[in-house]
């Protein structure tokens, strides 16, 4: 039986390795690709010139097509009042580590929406496929990439998330549950309804007619079976890929993800100011009470990424964004290609498809 949307992708299996900004790496994404999936770079912590580069060192990696991650998140209004007081509430947690918190915090990457100049890039170096996460970019931005021959996807949570994606006029869905590892996709995150897989997946099919690519606590062949099975058109898995050689997870990383550590993880918005699954730590467990003081993201994410900075070069890991799903237990120390061949082959033991 044919799959329309791999076709449309010009890609052979229903596998698509998430973008995970920061972990994702040319070298993942090249073997994934490589390998028959559809590799992906998560390129919204990047500046116009980083971006280019990563695309082009990608187009030299490998000839098949692979996707380009961008964050579209509305921009927050400065509120230097509120980024101070969370800055004095962190700073007896930087003492811990002789540390000073930093004396004001960065802005950091603007949206994609915001950004002409990176749109102006992709125009230019067109790569095959472009994904968006916790929104969508403005309608003519849409349609100058669809013009130019790309392929665009978006992230949903819900329905009505769906529902926008498909009336602008994206190739597909990207489905994500709540037990998704990294940023949750969701558009508003004050009207997050926390959605697993399990039932979105059914809502969207029912209610939509785009093709659906399901996220979220997929690690195994069986699984991208089962959420075929149930009508999605691919897979998409990130914390599988994590232990992979090619990814740009560091030693402390790896070896909490091959700990109990695990078997708990969470959602919080205390690390980067929007909401994210990983492995539970202090954030989660000593700051959640403190969020009507958190700024905007990606504001926050700035003085996040500070703590943890400074406990880990004490050797201290328990401020760590160590993103993470909810089956991250069955994460597999393999390299990318054999890590695709291997869930091909589960996927075609389980499937009642074949193609």
């Amino acid at each position: 039986m044919p799959n329309p949307l791999l076709v449309e992708l010009g890609i052979e299996l229903p596998i698509i390795q998430a973008p995970m900004a920061g972990t994702s790496t040319v070298r993942l994404a090249a073997a994934v690709s490589n390998a028959g999936g559809l590799g992906s770079l998560g390129l919204g912590n990047c500046d116009v010139a980083q971006a280019r580069e990563q695309i082009q060192a990608l187009r030299q990696a490998t000839s098949k097509p692979f996707n380009i991650n961008f964050f579209c998140h509305q921009t927050a209004a400065t509120d230097p009042l509120r980024e101070q007081a969370w800055l004095q509430l962190l700073q007896p947690y930087f003492a811990e580590f002789s540390a000073q918190a930093p004396s004001q915090l960065d802005a950091g990457t603007p949206s994609f929406i915001d950004n002409p100049a990176m749109l102006a890039m992709l125009l230019e170096e067109r790569p095959a496929v472009v994904s968006f996460h916790f929104g969508l970019p403005n309608a003519a931005s849409i349609q100058t990439l669809k013009s130019a021959g790309i392929k665009l996807l978006g992230c949903a949570t819900n329905l009505s998330e769906a529902k926008a994606i498909e009336a602008a006029g994206l190739h597909g869905i990207i489905a994500q549950g709540y037990e998704a590892g990294g940023h949750r996709g969701v558009f508003d995150p004050t009207q997050d309804v926390k959605l697993g897989l399990f039932s979105l997946l059914q809502l969207l099919k029912k209610e939509c007619r785009l093709p659906l690519i399901a996220a979220g606590g997929i690690m195994h062949g069986q699984a991208i079976a089962q959420v075929l099975n149930m009508g999605a058109s691919a897979a998409q898995l990130g914390t599988a890929f994590i232990l992979c050689p090619e990814s740009a997870a560091n030693a402390a990383y790896r070896e909490q993800l091959k700990s109990a550590r695990t078997y708990q993880t969470d959602v919080t918005a205390v690390i980067s100011g929007r909401p994210a699954r990983g492995l539970v730590n202090r954030f989660h467990t000593e700051l959640a009470a403190q969020q009507a003081l958190l700024p905007s993201y990606p504001v926050a994410y700035s003085a996040g990424k500070a703590l943890y900075a400074a406990a880990s070069q004490q050797g201290c890991y328990d401020f760590a964004p160590f993103w993470a799903g909810q089956s991250a237990p069955l994460a597999r120390e393999l390299p990318a290609a054999e890590l695709v061949a291997l869930l091909a082959r589960e996927w075609r033991q389980d499937s009642i498809y074949s193609f």
